[in-house]
């Protein structure tokens, strides 16, 4: 699908959105269930394993917990600790979905301003579309979640496609993160990142969330510059 319009040449062409810990805070219910399953699985976790979890696929995670279990997966495993995960996260999400602070002003000023966005998340459509919905649909020109691609973060290929049905080289799009999966993942693509975490990869930029309080499309222009020089040097080191 490509975009009928992109933003003007000062800012990015679109601007693509990680969804849990980035637009809503989710993480700590991720971090419940997953904790849930680690017991379920016969091994409590300790944090360090948790961390490993975090912007993963569901697959990524029950590999991550059965190996610190001591467990060795058979067949249909997946299939039914998904299931158990995903029920588990539907009954945590029916307790309400809150934007994180700042967020729902700057989508706002983007969607007026006709900056196509796209939700880029690894969780899967079964559970992202509740999420999405309470976001604000209207917002999104398109959505892709773990489950629609070959590979999910940290693979490229979620931010590949989302250049691609925009239209715009990566070079050209602003990715927003919290994980880092899904920092490498849009960093290894090409585009510009923000990362909003304490330690990010090579040519990704370092961002406090804090700054999405009041802002709007402008700012995102100025970030965009910033994300886009912080990957350009990254490249350029590396030649």
């Amino acid at each position: 699908m490509s975009c009928p319009s992109l933003s003007s040449a000062a800012g990015p062409a679109a601007v693509f959105w990680d969804m849990d810990g980035t637009l809503i805070d989710t993480e700590p219910l991720w971090g419940e269930a997953t904790y849930q399953l680690g017991e379920l699985l016969g091994r409590p976790l300790v944090p360090e394993v948790r961390e490993r979890t975090v912007g993963g696929s569901f697959g990524s995670t029950l590999r991550i917990l059965a190996e610190w279990a001591g467990r060795e997966l058979v067949p249909g495993d997946e299939d039914r600790y998904r299931a158990w995960m995903y029920a588990r996260m539907g009954e945590l999400l029916a307790g309400g979905i809150e934007l994180n602070p700042g967020i729902g002003g700057l989508l706002e000023s983007l969607a007026d301003r006709g900056t196509p966005m796209l939700v880029t998340t690894n969780t899967e459509r079964a559970l992202a579309d509740t999420c999405i919905d309470a976001i604000g649909r209207r917002f999104f020109a398109d959505t892709i979640t773990g489950d629609e691609v070959a590979r999910p973060k940290p693979a490229t290929d979620m931010y590949v496609e989302a250049a691609r049905r925009v239209g715009a080289a990566p070079a050209r799009c602003l990715v927003v993160e919290d994980s880092w999966a899904g920092m490498s993942a849009a960093a290894g693509a090409g585009c510009a990142v923000l990362g909003l975490a304490d330690e990010v990869p090579a040519g990704v930029l370092r961002f406090d969330p804090a700054q999405f309080a009041g802002a709007g499309a402008g700012d995102v222009d100025r970030w965009f510059e910033r994300a886009a020089r912080t990957a350009r040097a990254a490249r350029t080191a590396r030649v």
